[in-house]
């Protein structure tokens, strides 16, 4: 195993020295906070990442959870985490002091849960989708479900899901055949299945709190016939004791990475005994599921760069020890060999890895940021619109480039890499399921330019555009920069374009031509968003470079500026050949049919 998952230089250098993230306690919910309080904090976290998660990264990979007799069995490593969990009110951290939260910037929250990524994955998703369960039922739930349920979910003894996939419904909800019907004693009753339910059944906790999606009985077909519903696995009866609700686990996955946590098959009401209790409005519960989901997505994409981050550092530590060859100028064999790290394609390699991470950490960080200004109420509308319109970048840019990313972790170790005594071929496994789960790739694309761009009359669009500009803007103080900000300016305006001409095209073709190629323009726009960032950490370098520095200080930000400028040189000129086919009129995937596959 590898002495380093992450860096805590660089979380202190982001949330201090880019993002000013203690200023936020200049409003009155922050308050109580500041630089200080945050260090303690990311300190706290990082002990616990290193020692109650990390030493069994491994191990929860090789001893997966089992199904037996109907319950799951899981790593009991997770016991005393979730304890830890629950009794530090990390799950509820950012929440009002009203309900047992310490009103913590989302930001620094994030932060503490990309280092319980990186530790391990597998073992952070409990809590995480138990926090997410539990701020469904906070913004929608009635005082009586808060006081039921908030307490015990927010202590880690009760767990929380969402239960939205079937098994032959997929990403397409609206066509969800689970059925709630209505009863005369304030619940329904549930009936159906589903699927790929992460942590919907263990060992670990008392109870496990299923935010589910059912259709109404008799009700209106697609999303108008979604309603959001509470399904516990024990409910609790009129003496306040828990009783079976007629929830059975039916088994759970073998999977690929990600082993850690169980991905479980559950059935709703086979005895007709599954009671079910509406949060909010009957025929909302889509739109309140997506409050969850898009959290979830923030949670994907923060998870990815854990992983990346886990796996570069495992690489770098090995590409500084292991010494291999010499540079190509060195042609005596009787000279040393050099490390690995010595060599040019090394360094690329390893140059990808960093400017991957670091670009999308800076970029869920600055969704964070805009998060919290949106709790204080501080251009609120115009916030949050933000987030909506980086939630498909964030959710998928580390997904993707993740897989490139652990791959060429796997690369630089060479043979080594392949094999289970390193870890970088299980953060491999374990980041595939991201560009999957929470809404594939292909759907965020559809996101981003079938409805993102264009979200209300463009207006997100065009707060996004003055953002990049703004960070351009301050850029321009630094003569050194001059090539990266002539790069970004040049995106832009390339971006306003194509995006327009885009547009433009919508409604002189069909919807299904319009949207073949969005996960292209995704990858389009996501590179231009991790530019921005890299013009932010790299305006930020230059200046501190200006002072006086020790001389790791100077290498750190020196690290950061070659870095970015890999990014500019490799990663951002990739944008030009992707234009080239979102201009395109051939619709080959469109006009390929089914037939042309056969051989």
């Amino acid at each position: 195993m590898a002495e380093k998952f992450v860096s805590r230089r660089n979380i202190d250098f982001m949330i201090n020295e880019v993002f000013d993230v203690a200023s936020l306690n200049r409003f009155p919910y922050f308050e109580d906070h500041n630089e200080e309080t945050f260090k303690m904090i990311l300190d706290t976290a990082m002990k616990i990442s290193t020692d109650m998660m990390y030493p069994y990264f491994k191990d929860m990979d090789v001893n997966p959870p089992h199904w037996e007799d109907g319950k799951v069995h899981c790593h009991k490593a997770i016991v005393p985490f979730l304890k830890e969990m629950g009794e530090g009110g990390w799950i509820q951290c950012e929440k009002p002091y009203d309900v047992g939260g310490q009103q913590l910037p989302l930001t620094v929250k994030e932060m503490a849960y990309f280092l319980f990524g990186a530790a391990n994955y597998s073992m952070h998703v409990y809590p995480m989708l138990t926090a997410g369960a539990a701020n469904l039922i906070y913004q929608f739930g009635t005082q009586e479900m808060k006081d039921m349920y908030l307490e015990k979910m927010y202590s880690g003894i009760w767990q929380g899901t969402m239960a939205l996939t079937e098994p032959d419904v997929g990403s397409s909800l609206a066509d969800l055949t689970t059925i709630a019907e209505p009863t005369d004693q304030g619940y329904y009753m549930i009936r159906g299945q589903k699927i790929f339910i992460s942590a919907g059944n263990s060992d670990l906790a008392d109870n496990v709190i299923h935010l589910l999606i059912a259709k109404l009985k008799d009700g209106p077909l697609g999303v108008p016939g979604i309603s959001l519903f509470i399904v516990p696995e024990k409910r609790i009866n009129e003496n306040g004791e828990l009783e079976d609700n007629d929830v059975q686990c039916g088994g759970i996955e073998h999977k690929l990475g990600y082993k850690g946590s169980p991905i479980c098959q559950l059935t709703f009401g086979d005895e007709k005994n599954c009671r079910g209790w509406l949060v909010g409005e009957l025929g909302k519960g889509l739109a309140q599921m997506f409050k969850m989901m898009n959290e979830e997505r923030i949670n994907i994409g923060i998870g990815a760069i854990s992983k990346i981050s886990g796996a570069y550092y495992a690489a770098l530590e090995y590409a500084q020890q292991r010494k291999q060859g010499r540079k190509p100028d060195q042609k005596d064999p009787a000279t040393p060999m050099v490390e690995l790290i010595e060599h040019a394609d090394i360094k690329r390699m390893l140059l990808f890895q960093k400017a991957v991470m670091e670009g999308s950490l800076a970029l869920a960080i600055q969704l964070s940021l805009y998060q919290d200004l949106v709790t204080v109420g501080e251009n609120a509308e115009e916030n949050e619109m933000l987030v909506d319109f980086l939630i498909p970048i964030l959710k998928t840019y580390p997904s993707e480039m993740g897989i490139l990313a652990t791959s060429a972790a796997i690369q630089v170790l060479g043979g080594y890499g392949f094999c289970g005594d390193f870890p970088v071929e299980q953060y491999y496994r374990d980041i595939r399921i991201d560009p999957i789960h929470e809404g594939t790739t292909g759907i965020q694309g559809q996101d981003i330019l079938g409805r993102k761009v264009s979200m209300k009359k463009g207006k997100a669009f065009e707060l996004y555009i003055n953002e990049v500009e703004r960070t351009i803007a301050e850029a321009k103080a630094y003569p050194e920069l001059e090539k990266q900000i002539s790069a970004l300016e040049s995106a832009v305006q390339l971006m306003k374009d194509l995006t327009a001409e885009l547009l433009g095209k919508k409604a002189q073709i069909t919807n299904e031509a319009f949207l073949a190629d969005a996960v292209l323009y995704l990858d389009f726009m996501s590179q231009i968003a991790i530019a921005w960032q890299w013009l932010k950490l790299m305006t930020v370098s230059v200046k501190a470079l200006k002072g006086q520095l020790t001389d790791q200080d100077k290498g750190f930000y020196q690290g950061k500026i070659y870095t970015g400028r890999y990014f500019y040189d490799y990663e951002l000129t990739k944008i030009h050949s992707l234009a080239i086919r979102l201009r395109s009129e051939d619709r080959v995937t469109v006009e390929m049919t089914r037939e042309y596959f056969e051989d």
